[in-house]
């Protein structure tokens, strides 16, 4: 028989409060994306006059500082309600946006780009995830897809809007301004109205959460289990390639000669593609669970690495948006539920700063690693068939993993309490 959460308007209409709030969050997460950032790469490279090398390093270099700080700052989730930790991230990345217009040389420049990486792409997700991971069980599959679209939406309105402002204005730097100001006059204070309401996961929810959570892991445990680093090697893979093609798309589009405004465009396509095969991700976690969809969630990103790559005319850039949206909706959905299946939800704070943080360094390597290769004279576009064969070989990983993962909480339900480890 079906509980009342099963009826999706029912569901949405009861809980409107948390989603809205974790959508708000990943919204705003966008100003310290990649694909924001890369909408002023071009200028921000003329301005300090930087080749397209020299600003990947910068940006690795930010970026893994970034990664490094995050397991400690993402503790705070496991120590203080999300609104609280908001209260102080929200800002941060409002003074990152400042920071990023005004930077008078190249020091100040990375000191922004960190402040971006930390506390947009770093602790506005975690801050989200982590908050709905907790608070649904039942439904976390389905709650997950709801809130990853903020995402999505950021990235379907935001590029054309920014170079909408750029044009109107004849300065880039406004855009960044106007960010900071959207940030702490519209975000902040009605994230914060949401979200000081704590959830409670309800009797039937609680009572279904050992058929899709794990037993509580400590974080030194879960540095130390093999299988975490199986798993990211495929679920850091959607970071680095998905990063890498928005940082360059500067480079892209002058390689391929594509209208930016057109390019900007195909952002709503992958968006759109984003939130269907998020929802579609959310019911399958759902009815199977987020480890059975492990193995097969970089097929669609290995078909989009390869059409960047062999497809010239403007509608490739349409075609691998597509093909990107329906990987980042399985992604963002399925890593969303599936930490709490492999170790639980005492420290999901903790763990997951410590993959969002494996995320961030992907992110960071990224642009780096095929900056290098550009100035070398090795073309993205055969980059991208390299990124491809990745993708095969992490599912292969990815498979293995899942096995492993499946097979050793079997082996727990089975003992007795006190031969209960990992």
């Amino acid at each position: 028989m079906k509980t009342i959460d099963n009826n999706r308007p029912t569901f949405i209409k009861e809980n409107i409060r948390w989603l809205s709030g974790g959508f708000l969050l990943t919204l705003f997460s966008s100003f310290g994306q990649t694909f924001f950032i890369g909408l002023s790469g071009n200028d921000l490279r003329a301005t300090f006059h930087l080749s397209g090398g020299a600003f990947g390093g910068i940006y690795m270099l930010a970026t893994l500082a970034s990664a490094a700080t995050l397991p400690w700052l993402g503790r705070t989730l496991d120590l203080m309600p999300g609104w609280k930790v908001i209260r102080f991230t929200m800002p941060a990345l409002a003074t990152a946006c400042v920071l990023i217009a005004i930077a008078p040389n190249i020091l100040v420049l990375t000191l922004a780009i960190y402040l971006l990486r930390l506390f947009g792409q770093g602790m506005m997700t975690e801050t989200a995830f982590t908050e709905i991971g907790r608070w649904f069980v039942a439904n976390r599959g389905r709650a997950m897809a709801l809130i990853v679209p903020g995402q999505q939406a950021g990235s379907a309105v935001l590029p054309a809007t920014v170079v909408l402002i750029e044009r109107m204005s004849g300065n880039w730097r406004t855009a960044w301004f106007a960010s900071a100001a959207v940030l702490m006059v519209v975000g902040l204070p009605i994230i914060i109205a949401l979200m000081r309401i704590e959830r409670v996961p309800k009797s039937h929810e609680a009572n279904s959460q050992s058929a899709r959570t794990a037993r509580d892991w400590t974080r030194g445990e879960v540095v130390r289990d093999p299988v975490l680093y199986m798993l990211l090697a495929g679920t850091l893979a959607p970071s680095f390639i998905g990063t890498v093609i928005f940082f360059h798309q500067g480079y892209l589009i002058a390689l391929r000669g594509y209208d930016p405004l057109i390019f900007a465009g195909a952002f709503s396509v992958m968006s759109v593609t984003t939130i269907v095969f998020g929802l579609v991700c959310g019911f399958l976690i759902d009815r199977f669970g987020a480890l059975r969809l492990l193995p097969f969630f970089l097929a669609p990103l290995a078909v989009a690495s390869v059409a960047v790559a062999l497809i010239i005319p403007v509608w490739g850039i349409y075609a691998f948006m597509l093909l990107l949206g329906i990987s980042n909706g399985f992604t963002s959905t399925l890593l969303g539920a599936l930490w709490p299946e492999v170790y639980g939800l005492a420290n999901l704070g903790g763990i997951r700063a410590i993959t969002v943080s494996g995320m961030v360094l992907a992110s960071a390597l990224g642009p780096g690693i095929t900056g290098a290769l550009i100035d070398m004279g090795i073309p993205l576009p055969t980059q991208m068939l390299w990124m491809a064969a990745w993708c095969v070989l992490a599912s292969l990983a990815l498979a293995v993993a899942a096995n492993k993962v499946r097979a050793r909480e079997m082996r727990r339900k089975l003992s007795p309490s006190h031969l209960q480890q990992p």
